[in-house]
C-alpha cells in the first residue's frame, strides 16, 4: 500500500497545512503567534505546514516579512522538513532566490506556481520550474489554472517530472478526473490534494497527502477525515466529509483566506484580520461562513 504519512524522504506527504498568517490590529506580522499557531496544528494531528501561499497572503508581505515568516516556522516546527514554503514570484530569478532561501532555513521542500503574471506556454512553464529546481530542493507543482491562466494538465505534469524539475503536484483545479490521467502519465509523481472540498475524491483516487486550509480551524477533525479517507475507511470517511462539506468548499471560493479566518475566530482560534486589498467578510458570504462553521462546532469537530 502507498505510504500516505508525512516522512522524511518525501516531507511533501500527509497533511500539510496552508497556514493563514496572524496579524496584530495595525496589521503589523505577529511572528509569536505565527510560531504558536504552527506548534498547536502539529500537536493536533497535522504533519507540516506551508507558510508563504496565497493562504498566508505573500502577495502583502515584504521581503523580510516573507524570509522571517520561513525561519519562524521552521524554529517552531523543530524540523525543517515539516516546512515546505511558497516560492511564487513575479519572475523566475525570483522564485530560485526564495527556494535558496527555503534551502538555507533547512526546509524539506517548497511549493511553486507556474509563471502567473501572463499566460505561460509549456516552454516557459518548463524553463521555469527547471530554474528553480536547480537550487537542489525538491519542488512541488501548484496547478492553480482558476487563479493564473496556466493550466498544468496531466501531460505537462508528467513532462516536467521527466525533466526532473517536480516531484509532486498540488491539484487545485477542481477536475477530479485528472487523477487518473497523472497517474498513468506520470506514476512516480505524487499526487496531493489541493483543494478541500475534493478530498475525498482525490484520496480514493490515489493522493498520497493534502495540502489543507481548513486544518487552520479545525485540525483534529480533518487529520481524522484525511487519515480514513487515505485509508480507503468509507464508513468513517463518508460521515466525516459529509459534516464538514460545507465548511470545505469556502476553500475553493474567492474569500478563502477572510473564510478560514473567520471560522478560526468562531473555533476559538484568533484568525484575526488581512491585508489590504482584501476586506473583512460581509453580508451573504460573512453569515454563510457563520453559518457553516458553527454547525461544524457544534457537531463536535475540533
Amino acid at each position: 500500500m502507498t505510504d500516505t504519512t508525512w516522512n522524511t524522504t518525501r516531507p511533501w506527504r500527509g497533511i500539510m497545512v496552508a497556514t493563514t498568517l496572524p496579524f496584530r490590529d495595525d496589521l503589523s506580522v505577529d511572528h509569536d503567534a505565527y510560531a504558536e499557531h504552527v506548534a498547536w496544528l502539529l500537536a493536533n494531528g497535522c504533519d507540516g505546514v506551508v507558510p508563504n501561499g496565497s493562504l498566508g497572503e505573500y502577495q502583502t508581505l515584504t521581503d523580510e516579512e516573507r524570509a522571517q515568516v520561513v525561519r519562524t516556522a521552521v524554529e517552531a516546527a523543530g524540523d525543517g522538513a515539516r516546512v515546505m514554503p511558497g516560492v511564487a514570484a513575479y519572475g523566475s530569478a525570483e522564485s530560485r532566490r526564495w527556494a535558496e532561501q527555503a534551502a538555507e532555513a533547512g526546509c524539506g521542500s517548497v511549493l511553486l506556481l507556474p509563471p502567473n503574471t501572463y499566460r505561460a506556454d509549456e516552454r516557459a512553464v518548463r524553463a521555469h520550474y527547471t530554474e528553480v529546481a536547480g537550487v537542489g530542493i525538491p519542488v512541488v507543482a501548484y496547478n492553480n489554472p482558476v487563479d493564473t491562466k496556466v493550466d498544468l494538465t496531466p501531460g505537462l505534469l508528467a513532462r516536467l517530472h521527466a525533466d526532473g524539475s517536480i516531484v509532486a503536484v498540488k491539484e487545485f483545479s477542481g477536475d477530479v478526473r485528472r487523477a487518473y490521467e497523472i497517474a498513468e502519465l506520470a506514476p512516480e509523481l505524487d499526487l496531493l490534494i489541493g483543494a478541500d472540498d475534493v478530498l475525498l475524491e482525490l484520496a480514493v483516487a490515489g493522493a498520497v497527502g493534502w495540502i489543507a486550509g481548513y486544518p487552520n480551524a479545525l485540525p483534529v477533525s480533518c487529520s481524522e477525515l484525511y487519515q480514513a479517507a487515505v485509508a480507503g475507511d468509507l464508513a468513517t470517511a463518508v460521515p466525516l466529509y459529509r459534516s464538514l462539506h460545507s465548511l470545505l468548499r469556502w476553500d475553493s471560493k474567492t474569500e478563502f483566506v477572510q473564510s478560514i479566518k473567520l471560522s478560526m475566530d468562531i473555533a476559538g482560534r484568533r484568525g484575526g484580520p488581512t491585508r489590504p486589498p482584501r476586506h473583512p467578510l460581509t453580508g451573504a458570504i460573512e453569515s454563510g461562513v457563520r453559518t457553516a462553521t458553527e454547525k461544524a462546532v457544534a457537531d463536535g469537530h475540533r
